[in-house]
């Protein structure tokens, strides 16, 4: 039998695939990160990952409601 190391431990992530920025805020309208967020968001360390998710409801308020609402 051959040890095998462990897979690595999937990478969670607000994405709900709604991908679209908002010119007037530079956020995505689904996940609340910039694009240099989204981009770098493997390489960073779990805990920066997470204390960024803390971070994204407040967000939402930078994005006029009319924007959102086709979303639900």
């Amino acid at each position: 039998m051959t040890d095998r190391p462990a897979p690595p431990k999937p990478i969670r992530t607000p994405c709900v695939q709604v991908c679209a920025v908002d010119g007037e805020s530079g956020l995505c309208l689904g996940c609340y990160r910039t694009l240099p967020e989204i981009a770098g968001w493997a390489k960073l360390a779990e805990a920066d990952r997470e204390a960024l998710m803390a971070e994204l409801p407040a967000r939402r308020s930078r994005i006029r409601p009319e924007k959102l609402a086709i979303f639900g």
